[in-house]
């Protein structure tokens, strides 16, 4: 009876963290923004400052960088054997986003599962492939963040010297050992999971699991073709990029932040964008647009109301974009799997349409023929070989 208690109330527990939280970050970061905003004021300027046409071709470039994503985890599931379609692959990275707009971070694992349960192949190593794609996502984010610091160091040091408030905000995060108690805590847990002796149940399924896992990722090293591999990932944060410049070009205070200074407005905001993505949230609502207004006011528009128009306009027709496709992928997943079950319905009527033939009312087997006499009863006639006379002689 405990155990069950202990089990329910686990679940709770497991629910909180992935739903209430998620969503409670979302909703405490759109309160902060929206606090002191107008909102009259912020719908007047986008009726009549922004132009669609640049928000519209932002979104193209969104679905060019899914289709790449597709093509790149094509090439990793290859290497580990399993060969799904392309179409398939392109529906699973489409409907990611709109799962994970309604249950954050569940994305990545209906996408395995609707991948290892098409092809009938392990979960757990389609899912360790997922984690190679994302774990290749943060060394991009990475990448990016130190490519915008060292681009955009002079323009951030000016900002945080105009705003010392801020800075000594980042500096007391930084500096609180809480962030290296809960690091250390994590590393010796996995530690632990991993070599630690134990005949736990539980943490024998988690090693497991992140064998199979660690066999997905790992698969990267030895696949063919890794120069293709890296222009598919340039293709992914390529379009992003572009996508975020095209719609610096909607509003007339944006355009003019990137005659004035460049394009890098346009990559410190995407920068900071995909960080706050990383951030439990639904369809990065929230931290998102926080993370957008922060690097708009780093290069001095202050005016919050512009400058939340244009965050929620971008987010605002992103998300849009995502129910449009959860739609469509799942509509399209609906038909696929009618396609495959008629498909397999046909094959197995050719399976039995093969063999020798029979007359109307019997059954062949081997050399047994059964003939249904009535409609209670049935004949068995058995086949009799003669039996040749052994001629004996004295």
């Amino acid at each position: 009876m405990n155990q069950e208690k202990n089990k329910n109330s686990y679940k709770w527990i497991s629910v909180l963290l992935k739903y209430a939280v998620p969503f409670i970050v979302t909703i405490g970061l759109c309160w902060v923004l929206f606090t002191g905003i107008n909102f009259s004021e912020m719908v007047e300027v986008i009726r009549t400052d922004c132009n669609f046409w640049y928000i519209g071709l932002g979104l193209v470039l969104a679905i060019s960088a899914q289709v790449f994503r597709a093509f790149r985890w094509r090439m990793q599931l290859k290497a580990l054997g399993i060969n799904p379609p392309i179409s398939a692959l392109i529906y699973s990275i489409l409907g990611t986003y709109s799962v994970n707009l309604v249950f954050p971070r569940l994305g990545e694992i209906w996408r395995a599962g609707y991948i290892a349960n098409r092809q009938k192949t392990s979960f757990s190593v389609v899912l360790g492939s997922v984690v190679a794609d994302r774990l290749a996502d943060t060394i991009s984010v990475a990448l990016l963040l130190v490519t915008t610091l060292l681009l955009a160091s002079r323009d951030i040091s000016s900002y945080f010297m105009s705003n010392p408030q801020v800075y000594e905000s980042f500096k007391r995060f930084a500096d609180s050992p809480w962030i290296y108690v809960v690091v250390v805590l994590m590393v010796a847990l996995c530690v632990w999971i991993i070599r630690g002796r134990t005949k736990n149940k539980i943490v024998l399924k988690i090693r497991k699991l992140a064998k199979d896992m660690w066999d997905g990722f790992a698969i990267i090293r030895s696949m063919k073709g890794k120069g293709r591999w890296l222009l598919y990932t340039v293709g992914i944060w390529g379009s992003y990029f572009v996508q975020m410049l095209i719609c610096f070009f909607a509003f007339t205070f944006t355009r003019e932040l990137i005659v004035e200074e460049g394009p890098i407005v346009a990559l410190v905001s995407f920068t900071l964008a995909s960080i706050a993505m990383g951030v439990p949230s639904n369809g990065g609502i929230g931290p998102w647009q926080f993370a957008v207004v922060f690097a708009l006011s780093v290069y001095g528009l202050n005016n919050m109301t512009e400058a939340n128009a244009f965050a929620n306009v971008v987010l605002g027709c992103n998300t849009l974009l995502l129910i449009v496709q959860g739609l469509f992928t799942f509509a399209a997943i609906a038909f696929d799997r009618k396609r495959l079950r008629l498909n397999s319905e046909k094959e197995g009527e050719g399976d039995d349409d093969e063999g020798d033939s029979a007359p109307d009312g019997e059954v062949v087997s081997d050399n047994i023929v059964i003939t249904p006499a009535k409609a209670d009863a049935v004949t068995v006639n058995v086949p009799v070989q003669p039996i040749q006379k052994n001629e004996v002689k004295v």
